[in-house]
């Protein structure tokens, strides 16, 4: 059998060379193994049947069809390859996308995450980056918004969850209430808060009210904190409901705030329970939809400064955004939907 009197050196290099190409077409033509090209050029067998696999020609010899390693059609396929694994600046490939995100963040107050899941749940793009990316352009300038202007960047730090004794007792506590409304699969289950402004006596309040599967936000303004004031506009709201008021409140859970005294009374119309004292987390939607509508209306500001015009305006704002856990759809949708069930239930047998 010939033998090749080859002196190759180590190559450093990664890839094959188009020198080593014409070697394996060399050994290949003169029936060396794929084991021994391995050693002479010191590569392992993948390399070499990679390649090998990569030059597969077909062609017609003596009228049959055989396939033969050509080196040119190796070095064809491994430019292309190349060509291929290149990984472009994708800032420059999503343009409509980046314009998106900046507008929605901008007008309609959305995280950078719900205009990607939204974005990418309705197929609105060729090109997007996600949403680790997007935070990462922020770093590097490339969006018109800084870090300071994304509040859920911010390092927050847990708060503890110890569970106290609750001395002041209004009612039902938290811990009667049924564990399968913490899974928020049922419709109908709400957490009650109020929002403040100055802390004068003069001053106008916010009655915030979310149902705990859709995620629907509803304020209302009140012209005190009293008891009696909160009783009467949660009232008006739950009777808005009229024949189907035990669908849609089925339960609702607040913390152990004075203005809170009176809510068993209304326990005839739906089941109420209390949380356990500093325990906002207990009513973690409430509590982080409160924070959303701090974005309009700061903390310290009067609430009288604002009209109801406004304040609808601001939870129309918080209830279309998308949210990651209810698949990038709205609360908004997600309302109407399980109301529209509800309603379209005939009121006769």
């Amino acid at each position: 059998m010939n033998q090749l009197n080859f002196n190759t050196e180590k190559r450093n290099f990664k890839h094959l060379s188009e020198y080593e190409r014409g070697e394996i077409y060399a050994m290949v033509e003169l029936g060396h193994s794929i084991s021994s090209i391995a050693r002479h050029l010191n590569r392992s067998r993948t390399t070499i049947y990679n390649e090998l696999k990569r030059g597969r020609v077909e062609q017609i010899r003596n009228g049959h069809k055989v396939t033969v390693y050509y080196p040119d059609a190796g070095q064809t396929q491994y430019e292309k390859n190349r060509k291929n694994s290149k990984k472009k600046f994708k800032v420059l490939e999503c343009v409509d996308f980046i314009k998106f995100v900046e507008e929605l963040f901008k007008k309609q107050c959305w995280s950078l995450d719900e205009c990607y899941g939204r974005a990418k749940s309705d197929k609105l793009f060729k090109n997007t980056v996600c949403t680790k990316t997007l935070y990462k352009y922020v770093e590097l300038g490339f969006l018109k918004m800084k870090n300071t202007d994304l509040p859920q960047k911010l390092k927050r730090i847990p708060k503890s969850t110890r569970i106290r004794i609750n001395k002041r007792k209004f009612g039902k506590s938290i811990s009667e209430r049924s564990k399968h409304i913490e899974l928020r699969k049922e419709f109908g289950h709400w957490e009650i808060d109020t929002v403040i402004g100055k802390k004068t006596s003069d001053q106008d309040v916010l009655l915030t009210i979310i149902e705990r599967k859709s995620r629907y936000y509803k304020v209302i303004k009140i012209d005190s904190k009293s008891s009696k004031r909160v009783n009467d506009a949660l009232l008006d709201f739950i009777m808005e409901s009229k024949t189907k008021v035990a669908e849609v409140f089925k339960s609702i859970t607040s913390d152990n705030g004075s203005e809170f005294s009176g809510l068993s009374e209304l326990e005839s119309l739906v089941a109420m329970y209390f949380c356990h004292p500093y325990s906002s987390f207990e009513r973690g939607s409430n509590e982080r939809h409160n924070g959303i509508l701090r974005q309009f209306i700061p903390k310290g500001r009067s609430i009288n400064d604002f009209s109801e015009d406004e304040i609808m305006y601001y939870v129309d704002i918080i209830n279309a955004k998308p949210r990651k856990n209810l698949g990038y759809r709205t609360p908004e949708e997600i309302f109407d939907e399980e109301m529209d069930k509800i309603y379209s239930t005939s009121d006769v047998a």
